[in-house]
């Protein structure tokens, strides 16, 4: 009797009667309790603790796979750009043999820092140990070649000093070990478009000594460019004092439009312009894909780990059905459940959120390291240079990427917790003490 008459105690008299404040510390007590392993609540602990697990990986995992998929697009434009230029010049009506005259009026333009005349022409690059590769052969200025900072700026063996007068050639670090060969050993390089014969287009073969090899960091480049004198490579490609196209680097990528503007507003001479947007669109807008893809896929881990906090939840309401009972005959309001069981379940979220932020962010700092490690242990690198491009694993953390990620996190969290801690609060006391 006495249980019954407390049960029926009005909502706002027992409010009264109590004056608890919301969040007051016997709801952050409970909510703590309610949390820890007990034999009887064992496997509500578990669930907890999975969901605890899923929110820390999936918002680790979020951070991760994003700063790696940002440094992957941003090396790749720095390496891309910064090595073929911004804005390509090529001739409409006659050749381009008036380059000299024509890269310095782009070089006079606002914006543009480079204009660089180039021939360009493939080939097959081989050893006397008898390694051979295809290979791409840009014909370039000492000068010109000393200006773009991604070559002169990773030379490796060798210089790019004398390097007209040496009539020599500079290779990738990657092409000269499939050769075999270091500076001061020669290369062969064969062209099917030779001199003109009565029998036909004879092949051209001429030896060039190795003056300096480079590493760009971008497999591809490393692989498979060789760059010689502009001169020299006007000679073996039969261009006749010409030159394929004027590559033109500017100071700010973003401002190519600005730049291809003002050039088409004064050309120099009749151009067809190009720029990087239009040449890496296709591959650019599928990282784009690739990477919106991933966030949502990565999304679902947190999405099922804030599921489980609801099941968790639910079964803790289950077994903490007659004790929810007591504590509304004692005076506790519905608020006061509410907010109990509310605090239970986002704290596991909260702390989940906050744990995978920081492993996140200590994981996408020192992927590179990490990655060492995994090849040093396992005998294999997991990042296969020749796969994807570049030598080593970029990360960019984006901050606004990150607490993007984290509040998505905390909003289902929170969301997780409404429905079983409302469930909680509308329990009838006196239904709940019969049926305890």
């Amino acid at each position: 009797m006495a249980t019954s008459t407390a049960a029926s105690v009005p909502e706002d008299e027992g409010t009264r009667q109590t004056g608890t404040k919301p969040f007051a510390g016997f709801e952050w007590l409970l909510a703590g309790r309610y949390l820890r392993t007990r034999r009887r609540e064992g496997f509500v602990s578990v669930i907890a603790g999975f969901s605890f697990l899923g929110i820390l990986l999936g918002v680790a995992t979020l951070i991760i796979v994003m700063s790696v998929m940002n440094g992957f697009r941003k090396e790749l434009l720095e390496k891309i750009v910064g090595v073929n230029g911004h804005i390509f010049a090529t001739p409409i009506d006659r050749p381009l043999d008036d380059y000299v005259s024509v890269a310095e009026h782009l070089r006079k333009i606002h914006g543009v820092k480079l204009a660089i005349p180039l021939v360009e022409g493939q080939a097959l690059a081989s050893a006397p140990s008898g390694g051979s590769s295809g290979v791409l052969v840009r014909g370039i200025a000492e000068s010109d070649i000393k200006g773009i900072p991604f070559i002169a700026g990773n030379i490796k063996q060798g210089t790019l000093d004398g390097f007209e007068a040496a009539g020599g050639i500079a290779i990738g670090r990657r092409l000269a070990g499939s050769l075999g060969v270091q500076v001061g050993d020669t290369v062969s390089i064969v062209t099917p478009k030779g001199p003109s014969t009565p029998f036909g287009t004879a092949p051209r073969i001429k030896v060039y000594p190795v003056s300096a090899i480079f590493e760009i960091g971008m497999s591809e480049f490393d692989a498979s460019f060789v760059f010689m004198p502009l001169g020299e490579a006007q000679a073996y490609f039969n261009r006749d004092g010409d030159v394929n196209v004027i590559e033109v680097f500017i100071d700010d990528p973003d401002r190519t439009q600005t730049v291809r503007d003002a050039i088409e507003k004064d050309p120099p001479r009749p151009l067809v312009l190009s720029d990087w947007r239009q040449r890496n669109r296709t591959f650019f807008n599928a990282l784009e894909v690739e990477r919106n893809v991933m966030f949502i896929i990565l999304t679902l881990i947190v999405l099922v780990a804030a599921l489980n906090i609801v099941s968790g939840l639910i079964m803790l309401v289950k077994d903490k059905t007659a004790d929810i009972a007591i504590m509304r005959t004692m005076g506790a309001t519905r608020g006061s459940v509410l907010r109990i069981f509310l605090i239970a379940g986002a704290s596991i979220g909260v702390v989940g959120t906050f744990a995978g932020l920081v492993l996140g962010i200590v994981f996408a700092r020192n992927i590179q390291t990490i990655n060492q490690g995994l090849s040093s242990l396992l005998g294999i690198n997991p990042w296969d240079p020749t796969v994807r491009f570049l030598s080593d694993i970029p990360s960019v953390i984006d901050a606004r990427e990150v607490a993007t990620v984290v509040i998505m996190a905390l909003v289902l969290s929170l969301l997780a917790t409404l429905y079983p801690a409302w469930k909680a609060a509308r329990l009838d006391p006196v239904q709940a003490l019969r049926l305890g």
